[in-house]
């Protein structure tokens, strides 16, 4: 399916190379990244992240890392709603 000029317009003006293909966006004031997110020939423009906060990564080696983790986890949960910033912050972040 190919994707409409406005959705690519907006893609070349946020510099993303595709559709969720998140890209870090350090000269945001607030967000860490952006992904313009597609499902079902639906799209948006997602911005998710805290500027300058990394997450535990997806193997946490300290006592503290996993309980960064565990904590994160037990506030957001998890979702398999590609539009919201939960989700991509879970897949780039955590």
């Amino acid at each position: 399916m190919a994707v409409p000029a406005r959705i690519r317009a907006t893609m070349r003006r946020l510099n993303l190379r595709g559709v969720n293909k998140p890209k870090r966006t350090p000269g945001h004031k607030t967000k860490s990244h952006v992904v313009m997110a597609s499902s079902g020939g639906r799209y948006k423009v997602v911005r998710f992240g805290q500027q300058g906060v990394s997450g535990a990564g997806k193997n946490p080696k300290s006592k503290a890392q996993k309980a960064r983790r565990r904590a994160y986890y037990a506030r957001h949960g998890r979702t398999t709603n590609k539009f919201s910033a939960k989700y991509w912050s879970n897949k780039v972040k955590w």
